[in-house]
């Protein structure tokens, strides 16, 4: 396991308290098998994912006006598993879990389902240790960059679609046409077409990355 300082750069913040973020570093199956007594981070994850959704639910709120519906997907968007389990690669926070010996050979560092939870519990011990500003000040630069990344994306499909759809006799359609790597690690390959050829390729961790980088490649052939 790193050095828990480097953890504390990563996260802005120094704790008062680190057994907190010991605790929220440790898994169910450590626990298990270390001295009795030692904490494992289920229960901050709980308060953790409580104190996500209202950061990320009151800054969509001041931030647009949209209405309740599109607010709702907006956050479910931010705060689920794949959300949380990029924003934690950012940080490397699978290096820092301290996991049982069978979840380590299982590939628990850069198991989604592991490193996501874990992201929350570190957000529960910020709370726990400062309040809600500490919190907020680390959740938010990865709300605000996946924000600023989404409506990026968003504008290479909506863009090719409106101009292909000045003529109404044209269709898009996107094609995967390879997928590979690990599950915590997708590669996808994909094409649009237009009717039957091909006008860009793309490339991304998602599906929908990559058929927005084949729609980017398809507006720079096309001029646009």
């Amino acid at each position: 396991m790193h050095d828990m300082k480097q953890l504390e750069q990563a996260l802005g913040y120094h704790f008062q308290n680190p057994a907190l973020l010991e605790t929220a570093l440790t898994h169910t199956s450590y626990a298990n098998e270390a001295r009795r007594g030692t904490k494992h981070n289920e229960r901050l994850e709980f308060l953790g994912d409580s104190v996500l959704s209202i950061v990320v639910a009151d800054y969509l709120f001041t931030h647009n006006d949209l209405p309740e519906g599109e607010l709702t997907r907006m956050r479910a968007s931010l705060v689920c598993e794949s959300a949380l389990f990029g924003f934690a690669q950012k940080i490397r926070l699978g290096d820092y879990l301290r996991l049982g010996h069978g979840e380590e050979l299982g590939g628990g560092r850069h198991r989604p389902s592991v490193v996501s939870d874990a992201f929350e519990a570190v957000i529960a011990a910020l709370y726990l240790d400062g309040g809600i500003e500490p919190a907020r000040r680390f959740i938010l630069p990865f709300v605000t960059q996946a924000l600023t990344c989404k409506n990026t994306e968003d504008d290479y499909k909506t863009k090719l679609q409106e101009i292909i759809q000045q003529n109404p006799e044209e269709r898009l359609s996107y094609v995967v046409t390879d997928e590979s790597g690990p599950d915590h690690d997708k590669h996808f390959v994909v094409q649009v077409h237009l009717n039957s050829n091909c006008i860009g390729t793309g490339e991304g961790h998602s599906k929908k990355q990559a058929e927005q980088m084949a729609a980017k490649e398809a507006l720079s052939l096309m001029g646009y």
